[in-house]
Formats: structure tokens, C-alpha cells, sequence
């Protein structure tokens, strides 16, 4: 039997009985917008993360947007992050009005490195975008350290790692501001878009909440130019089902990860996870010499795989305006030539994670 990427199918039959009562009781409320699943997901959100709030927007890309102009980031100034990531964590420097600035990515995490984000400070610097990439947290002291030194805000990418931990600290409660996303294929999805920004700084927070309802806390006097990004109460619905259940679908997601890291072949390059560290694998992300030639021999031999970022974000034609080049960025570089990411789900069994890998080792072979 193929073995497929991810398995959202199974996910949802975990939680079918209790997502379609949830989504009825919704229907039969008659309450759609901004409603009582909303208000009790944010509260069981910010609980579960520690944060002062928690605000519902309409997905992850909307949530960076209005935590980067929560912070203040705005026409003229800089945000340093990394260009090993979607292209989203760009996409919404850009919209907030800054402009995208990056630095290159630790080679063993794949995460920003910190100890070169000093040398992109400017004057003009405001804020910092880390990414928690595939589910593993950044360095978030070490990128705090920085921030703390030239006052600038830490606006933490947690999009793909909802459940991590870094030194007992959830992932999305690691900087001033942190934002997920709730797309379906997410550790924590929902069944449409969905995101959230959340935080330690009270007033952050609330222009957050007032920035996804038009700049207004009562649809009466417009204090902001604001966006109409609300999470839908359907979503809220289905999500508060699956933050239940989440923690044990991290579980076993760890245990896939423990399987292949005892299974590959010694030539494939396993995800690095630093002491003090929880990875929760988003995506279990391997990485192959020859990765273009092995993802095809998997892919004919049923196993589904995927090569991710493979043009950087400092390569994008949507970002020529940065004024990169080939080379800029070495380990972004390597690491786009050479990531693999292979199949990782809830309901992936050690049979099949044992036949993912000797596939792989006949791939090499």
C-alpha cells in the first residue's frame, strides 16, 4: 500500500463523533462571527501557552501581518528573519509596510542563526521574525539576547510548531508576540484557514484583536486601518476539539521521528534537535546528497516525500527588489538542494515507518 505525506483522513476520524456535534451545535446557535467557541478557544489557547491573550484571525499569514504591526513595525523600517521558510513570513514583513532583511540559517536546526542577526542590525531595524522551522523551536534565548541588546521586538514564527517546547517554554510564548497557523496539515489544524496571534505584552495583544476587526473595539469609532481577519466560529468549533488531543498526536509523532532515527541509513542526515529542545514534526525533514534522484525512486516506490523551500526566499522573484544572488546564503542554499521530507502523521505505524526506510536504504543502495 502507498504511504502517503501526511494523513489528515485519519486525524479527522480520530475526532469525528465530536467535531460534527460541535459544528451542529454551531449551525443550530445560529452565532457564526466572533462567537462563543471563538471567545472559549483564545481563553484555552492562552492558557495552554501561558500568554496574557490570545487572538483568532483567519489564518497565519493575516496573524503576522497584525502581530508585525502590533509591534509597531511599519513604512520604512527592517525586520530580520531567516530564507529558509514559506514564503508567508516575507510576505507579511512586506505587507506590514518593512522591509524583508535576512540572515542565514544554522546548518544542523535549519533555524535562524542567531549569532548572525547582530551584523544586520541597523537604525532602521525594528523587529525579528524567527521561525520555529518544521516544528522545532529557534534559539529563542539567543535571538532574545540580541533583540534585548538593540531593542528591537521578537515576533516569533511558530506557524508549524504548535506543541513544541523550548527549555519547558511553549513554542508561540518564546517572544514578545507569537503567531500559528491552523491550516489542516498543521500539528493543530482546523478544517479550513485559521490562525492566531497571542503574546506577553497586554496592550500588543489588544491592538492585535483590534487590528482583526477594521482598527475598532466596537464596530462604532475606527482608532486603526485595520483588516477584516477574523477566525470563523465553525473553525473555533473543530479546533477546540483537537487542542484536546493534540498533545498525543505530538506523542506519536515523536515516536515516528524515533523510529526513523533508528531506521535510515546511515548516509541520510537526521532533523537535529538540540538539548532542552521538544520537536514536534510538523514535518519529519532528512537530508540526502542526492535527494532529487532519491525522492524519485521513493515516489515510484509508493512512498510519498517532498523537497521543501527548494528556492529560497532571498531567491523569489517576488523579492528581487532585496537585490540577493546565488551564494548569499550558503547553508539556506545547501539546505534547500538537499531536504527531504518524509512521510509523518498520527497514525503512521513502525511497519510502515520500517518500510519507508528500507526503501530508502535500496534507494541508496
Amino acid at each position: 500500500m502507498p504511504i502517503g505525506l501526511m494523513d489528515i483522513k485519519g486525524q479527522i476520524a480520530d475526532v469525528q463523533d465530536e467535531v460534527e456535534a460541535a459544528v451542529l451545535a454551531v449551525l443550530r446557535g445560529g452565532q457564526f462571527i466572533l462567537g462563543p467557541n471563538v471567545k472559549a478557544l483564545e481563553a484555552e489557547l492562552a492558557a495552554y501557552l501561558g500568554t496574557v491573550g490570545a487572538v483568532g484571525v483567519a489564518n497565519g499569514t493575516d496573524g503576522l501581518t497584525i502581530a508585525l504591526r502590533a509591534a509597531g513595525v511599519g513604512e520604512g523600517d527592517e525586520v530580520i528573519t531567516t530564507p529558509f521558510t514559506f514564503y508567508a513570513t516575507a510576505e507579511a514583513i512586506v505587507q506590514a509596510g518593512a522591509r524583508p532583511v535576512f540572515v542565514d540559517i544554522d546548518p544542523e536546526t535549519l533555524n535562524i542563526d542567531p549569532a548572525a542577526i547582530p551584523g544586520a542590525v541597523t537604525a532602521m531595524t525594528k523587529a525579528i521574525v524567527p521561525v520555529d522551522l518544521f516544528g522545532l523551536p529557534a534559539d529563542a534565548d539567543a535571538v532574545s539576547a540580541v533583540a534585548s541588546e538593540h531593542g528591537l521586538t521578537v515576533v516569533e514564527d511558530a506557524c508549524q510548531a504548535f506543541g513544541a517546547r523550548y527549555k519547558g517554554r511553549p513554542a508561540g510564548a518564546l517572544g514578545d508576540l507569537g503567531v500559528f497557523s491552523f491550516f489542516p496539515t498543521k500539528n493543530l489544524g482546523g478544517y479550513g484557514d485559521g490562525g492566531l496571534v497571542t503574546g506577553r505584552i497586554a496592550e500588543a495583544v489588544e491592538m492585535a484583536r483590534m487590528l482583526r476587526f477594521h482598527g475598532s473595539r466596537d464596530k462604532v469609532d475606527f482608532d486603526y486601518v485595520g483588516y477584516n481577519s477574523r477566525l470563523d466560529e465553525i473553525q473555533a468549533a473543530v479546533l477546540r476539539v483537537g487542542l484536546t488531543r493534540v498533545d498525543g498526536w505530538n506523542a506519536h509523532r515523536a515516536q515516528v521521528a524515533a523510529w526513523y532515527d533508528e531506521l535510515l541509513p546511515a548516509a541520510v542526515r537526521r532533523p537535529a534537535v538540540p538539548d532542552g529542545s521538544t520537536h514536534v514534526y510538523h514535518l519529519y525533514v532528512a537530508r540526502l546528497a542526492e535527494r532529487d534522484t532519491a525522492a524519485k525512486a521513493l515516489k515510484e516506490a509508493g512512498v510519498a516525500c517532498a523537497a521543501y523551500y527548494t528556492t529560497p526566499l532571498h531567491l523569489q522573484p517576488a523579492l528581487s527588489f532585496l537585490g540577493h544572488r546565488q551564494g548569499d546564503f550558503p547553508a539556506t542554499e545547501e539546505a534547500a538542494r538537499t531536504n527531504l521530507a518524509l512521510p509523518m502523521h498520527p497514525h503512521l505505524s513502525q511497519e510502515q515507518a520500517a518500510e519507508v526506510a528500507g526503501a530508502l536504504a535500496g534507494v541508496l543502495a
